[in-house]
């Protein structure tokens, strides 16, 4: 069913490219230590931010070559990158909420698992007042709730916990179907191990 919803196009070149054409430099920017929920929450929600709008511009952009830039003239593109961008972030958040989580409950053995839904509430809430459609808000919470009802927390996060947001990126990435079925194996591959940096860096910041 097609989304319906009113396109910003500051959405895409100002927040979007802020994180995008900045992202090389994150390595220079001091981590703030994970000392509590607070802390766990903005985590989640920058880091799957800049995994999600990292792997779906650095896909376009490949794919399209020296046309990128010139497509960002078209409204009609525009909208799909932005249908995009809200619906691979939905399926991020939930996957490092849930792998967060996860590693607290094995490895910190933290039992308060219900604090998944409160975080995941918490940062679509704060998602809608930057824009984020209603429609997707909704399909995203019906999804984390039958997420949530099969997780096993203590397996989780050794289980392919971010497989459902690599597969949404390449869901939702615009471009041409018979174009993605050739590169599935490289945009997988491509947020995989974003996810990967983003694990690491975690551990090295929880401090609980």
């Amino acid at each position: 069913m097609a989304l319906k919803y009113r396109f910003n196009l500051k959405d895409i070149k100002l927040n979007d490219f802020k994180i995008y054409l900045f992202s090389l430099f994150k390595a220079f920017i001091p981590k703030k230590k994970i000392k509590n929920f607070n802390d766990l929450t903005d985590f989640i929600q920058k880091k799957s931010s800049w995994v999600s709008q990292v792997t779906l511009y650095g896909y376009l952009k490949t794919r399209m070559g020296t046309k990128y830039v010139l497509m960002f003239d078209d409204e009609v593109f525009l909208t799909s990158i932005n249908k995009a961008k809200w619906n691979i972030y939905s399926i991020a958040l939930q996957d490092l909420t849930f792998y967060t989580i996860s590693y607290l409950n094995v490895f910190y053995n933290y039992n308060e698992t219900s604090k998944a839904h409160d975080i995941y509430e918490e940062i679509l809430g704060k998602e809608i007042k930057n824009g984020m459609p209603e429609e997707v808000v909704s399909k995203a919470k019906e999804k984390f709730h039958e997420r949530l009802k099969k997780i096993d927390w203590q397996k989780y996060y050794k289980s392919w916990p971010f497989n459902e947001s690599a597969l949404a990126l390449y869901e939702w990435s615009p471009v041409a179907q018979e174009l993605k079925t050739l590169d599935r194996k490289i945009v997988l591959n491509s947020m995989i191990l974003k996810w990967e940096n983003v694990q690491a860096e975690f551990i090295k910041l929880i401090k609980f």
